[in-house]
């Protein structure tokens, strides 16, 4: 049984929380502590899940918004037995690709002349 970590990124809901609609009111409160990044940088960040970043970013990202990492951030230990995948909101049971009814086998004749 393989485990892997899933985690939701919560930085647009926060920053709604404090009342900064716009990605241009984060970018002021990152470079007062010391982290400079570009518009495309800070829209990445606020709107998708990062995959990897700094500790310096994720310490000024805290700080600034006045919020935990748990916060910010919520992990989940999710358990996969299975290599079989399922679609998120998918109720139905996995097929298993040996059990399914294949194509019949194309037979190939001479043709007559």
């Amino acid at each position: 049984m393989n485990r892997r970590i899933e985690h939701k990124w919560r930085l647009r809901e926060i920053m709604a929380a404090r009342g900064l609609n716009n990605i241009s009111d984060l970018l002021p409160l990152l470079t007062d502590r010391g982290i400079t990044l570009s518009d495309s940088q800070i829209y990445r960040l606020v709107g998708q899940k990062p995959e990897r970043m700094s500790l310096a970013l994720l310490g000024a990202i805290t700080d600034a918004l006045e919020c935990s990492v748990e916060d910010l951030c919520h992990f989940e230990a999710v358990s996969s037995n299975s290599r079989l995948r399922r679609t998120v909101g998918s109720t139905a049971e996995p097929i298993s690709l040996n059990e399914t009814i294949r194509p019949r086998r194309a037979r190939i004749r001479p043709t007559d002349r």
